[in-house]
């Protein structure tokens, strides 16, 4: 019998409720939320997030307390095993990564060093 495959990402309840909340407050119909990231900021790579109208190919699809995710391919080594919270502090609210992949962060927290995930033996 084969191992269930692990999901890339995960999200914490109150990811998902403020997930939730945006998406049905936006204009257009979503399917979900696109995850990626991008090469950018002092620390090398940098989270992306937006609306997903629509899967492409390749996209790897979690769905996850209520929402569904689509994971850019290019991006899922260096997301697997992330969980993806929101808090909120005195002056921001914000979604935050908890990556085991990261090995560092700029100051402002807006870029990060990413390294991909090893392959399971």
């Amino acid at each position: 019998m084969a191992r269930a495959r692990p999901k890339v990402v995960t999200l914490t309840d109150r990811a998902a409720d403020r997930m939730s909340e945006i998406m049905a407050q936006a204009e257009a119909g979503f399917i979900g939320v696109k995850i990626g990231v991008k090469n950018g900021g002092c620390a090398g790579m940098e989270y992306t997030m937006d609306y997903a109208q629509e899967a492409a190919p390749l996209d790897e699809v979690v769905e996850d307390n209520g929402i569904k995710i689509l994971i850019d391919p290019k991006a899922i080594l260096f997301l697997l095993g992330t969980e993806i919270d929101y808090v909120t502090e005195k002056l921001v609210s914000k979604f935050v990564f908890n990556n085991p992949n990261q090995t560092d962060a700029c100051g402002c927290g807006e870029s990060v060093t990413i390294i991909p995930a090893a392959a399971e033996a």
